[in-house]
């Protein structure tokens, strides 16, 4: 009943962006079972038209690309996400030890910080992809550890704020430790900045990891990628045919759905009214 009450009161585009979530969701669970052929399967010659066995034509190798592109937004969504949780998980622990241990701690975690930020993230990833080589878990950990500086200083700022509260001075003089004052007094007062940051480093991480792609840095052929399918099929756009423009807008529409929930998210918690 509280879920309902919360979704009749979301506006039309947060109602549209969850949509299109749970569309995504949805094909990331049932890929192996709605895509016609396999993701690496070869069924026809290169650059066939549209319609007929094949709904959207096939790519550079003769790939079905409705396939191709079903499979690419699994993969894609899936080592997103992985990769957000993981630099979730390492800014958000080491953002509240920061701000509750303070002192040297604190400082050499901010300055640390404080250099990996002053370093464009997107150079800074193809360098070290380029030194590690381009894997999809050297991929996952140069990204989360990068997007990790954004969610340890958003964390940082916000339990900051928290842990000067009198209700966390009391718990401190009452002989509660630093776990249980981060676990019980802190992290429940800043979970709504947090959800919203989660999806907007989704979006930051998601549009990375096509853009590495792009690059030929991101996730390795013949695994199916949004990204890379833009790249392979780029040449098709001389002829007037837009097949490479639907990855690209299968990454871009993602993101703007994701926008969406996180700027309603945002909203409700800042207490402002429509």
């Amino acid at each position: 009943m509280r879920t309902l009450r919360l979704l009749s009161s979301a506006p039309p585009t947060a109602l549209f962006g969850m949509t299109v979530i749970a569309l995504y969701a949805l094909v990331v669970i049932l890929a192996p079972w709605i895509a016609p052929h396999g993701q690496t399967e070869i069924v026809g010659l290169e650059f066939e038209p549209w319609g007929g066995d094949y709904v959207l034509g096939t790519d550079n190798l003769g790939r079905d690309m409705l396939s191709r592109m079903i499979y690419g937004i699994r993969n894609s969504v899936t080592i997103a996400l992985l990769t957000t949780l993981l630099s979730f998980a390492l800014g958000s622990v080491l953002g509240l030890l920061a701000a509750t241990l303070g002192g040297w701690i604190d400082q050499v975690l901010s300055r640390l910080v404080d250099v990996l930020m002053a370093i464009p993230a997107i150079l800074f990833a193809l360098l070290l992809l380029t030194i590690t080589g381009t894997g999809i878990a050297q991929m996952i950990a140069i990204i989360a550890v990068l997007e990790a500086t954004r969610v340890f200083r958003l964390t940082r700022a916000t339990a900051i704020n928290v842990s000067v509260m009198d209700f966390v001075e009391a718990a401190r003089l009452r002989g509660e430790g630093t776990g249980w004052i981060i676990r019980r007094e802190i992290l429940p007062n800043i979970t709504s900045p947090l959800i919203a940051e989660f999806g907007l480093r989704f979006c930051f991480v998601f549009l990375a990891i096509s853009a590495l792609s792009f690059l030929g840095l991101g996730i390795q052929p013949p695994t199916a990628d949004l990204g890379a399918m833009v790249r392979d099929n780029a040449a098709l756009i001389t002829f007037g045919d837009m097949v490479p423009l639907l990855p690209a807008a299968a990454i871009a529409l993602l993101t703007i759905a994701v926008n969406f929930v996180v700027d309603w998210m945002l909203h409700r918690a800042s207490g402002l009214k429509s």
